[in-house]
C-alpha cells in the first residue's frame, strides 16, 4: 500500500507548489527573508520604521460563498475574497497588512482548481500590499466530498501604537463616510443561496445572478492607508455579516450613536433583487448584508471633502452617509 492508495498524492502537492511559485513571487516585500518550502515564513520589520510597533492579526474565511463558486466551477476570484475579509479587518485598526498565509483543504487535490484559487489569493495580496509568505494545502480523504474544498486565511499587519485607530477619538457631530461595496462581498450567502433555490431563471439585465454574486470583495487597504497619511480618522468599520447595523456600533463608545441617511446611496441591483425575490424586509437586509457599503470611515465634518477626494483619487466611490450623535450605541436609519 502507498499513501496515494489512501487518497493523498504527494507528487500532486509538489507539482502545485512548483506551479504557484511564480504566482506568489510578485507579492513579495523586501522584509520577507524566506521563500516557499521552509517550515515557517520569515518576515523582518524594517529597523527604524516604527517607534513602537503593534502587530495586528486577523483570520477569516469566505463562508458559504464557496458553495456558489464550486457549483459554478469559478475559482479564480474566491481567493481575492479570502484576502479581503482578513485585510479589511486589520485595516480597520489603521494597520498596514504585512503578510498573509492561507489554508486550502480538500478531499482530493485538483491541481488546476487549487492553482486557480491560489492565483486569486496572490492577486488579493498584491492589491493589499501584503506578501504571501506561506500556506498549507491539506489533502484529507473522507473529510471532504469529491470536488469540494475549504479555505481560511491569516493576515498580520503593523501600526504605530500612537496611530492605532480604535474609535476613541470619535465625537458627536463627526461624519460617517461610506465606501461602496462590489456586492454582498462574502457575507449572507446562506440566505442568498436559499433565495436562489426559490427563484426561477434568476438574472439581472440578462446576466445570471449567480455570476454577479461572485464579484470579489473589495480590498480597501491601500486607499485607507493613503487616507491615513493626511486625515485624522476617528474610526473605521468593516461592514461584514450584520451589516452597518451590527458593525458600526463596534467602534462607538457607549454614549454615542449613529444616524444613517439611507437616501444618500442606492444599494444596487443585486440587493434589490434579493430583497424582492426573497421577500426580505429592509431591517433584515440591513442586518444581514452590507447593502452597498463595504467600509465606513468616521472623520470630523471639516475633513469630509478632503476624505472623499482622497478616496476618490484612489478609485473608491465614497460619500457621506451619516453622522455621529449622542445615544446608547445604536444605529438609526432615516
Amino acid at each position: 500500500m502507498t499513501y496515494k492508495d489512501a487518497g493523498v498524492d504527494i507528487d500532486a502537492g509538489n507539482e502545485l507548489v512548483t506551479r504557484i511559485k511564480p504566482l506568489i513571487a510578485p507579492t513579495m516585500r523586501q522584509e520577507v527573508l524566506s521563500g516557499l518550502g521552509g517550515f515557517g515564513g520569515l518576515f523582518a520589520l524594517t529597523p527604524g520604521k516604527y517607534e513602537e510597533p503593534v502587530l495586528v492579526s486577523g483570520t477569516d474565511g469566505v463562508g458559504t460563498k464557496l458553495r456558489l463558486a464550486q457549483q459554478l466551477d469559478i475559482h479564480d476570484t474566491i481567493g481575492i475574497d479570502l484576502v479581503a475579509m482578513c485585510v479589511n479587518d486589520v485595516i480597520a485598526q489603521g494597520a498596514e497588512p504585512l503578510f498573509f498565509l492561507d489554508y486550502f483543504a480538500c478531499g482530493r487535490l485538483d491541481i488546476e482548481v487549487a492553482e486557480s484559487v491560489i492565483a486569486g489569493i496572490a492577486n488579493g495580496c498584491q492589491q493589499a500590499g501584503a506578501a504571501l509568505i506561506g500556506g498549507e494545502t491539506a489533502e484529507m480523504p473522507d473529510m471532504y466530498p469529491a470536488g469540494e474544498y475549504d479555505l481560511a486565511g491569516f493576515c498580520v499587519a503593523a501600526v504605530e501604537r500612537k496611530e492605532i485607530v480604535d474609535g476613541s477619538r470619535i465625537a458627536v457631530g463627526d461624519a460617517v463616510i461610506g465606501l461602496r461595496s462590489s456586492g454582498p462581498h462574502s457575507n449572507g450567502y446562506s440566505l442568498i443561496r436559499k433565495v436562489l433555490k426559490s427563484a426561477e431563471n434568476p438574472n439581472i439585465d440578462g446576466v445570471a445572478v449567480e455570476e454577479l454574486l461572485l464579484a470579489p470583495t473589495r480590498i480597501y487597504a491601500q486607499p485607507i492607508l493613503e487616507l491615513l497619511q493626511s486625515v485624522q480618522v476617528g474610526g473605521i468599520a468593516h461592514i461584514t455579516g450584520g451589516g452597518i447595523t451590527e458593525n458600526l456600533p463596534r467602534i462607538l463608545r457607549d454614549e454615542l450613536s449613529v444616524e444613517i441617511d439611507t437616501t444618500t446611496w442606492k444599494p444596487g441591483a443585486v440587493f434589490d433583487w434579493l430583497a424582492v425575490t426573497g421577500n426580505i424586509t429592509p431591517d433584515e437586509m440591513r442586518r444581514t448584508f452590507n447593502c452597498g457599503i463595504g467600509l465606513c470611515v468616521v472623520v470630523s465634518q471639516g475633513d469630509v471633502d478632503q476624505t472623499i477626494e482622497i478616496l476618490s483619487n484612489q478609485g473608491e466611490v465614497a460619500l457621506k452617509i451619516g453622522q455621529i450623535t449622542s445615544g446608547n450605541g445604536g444605529v438609526a436609519y432615516v
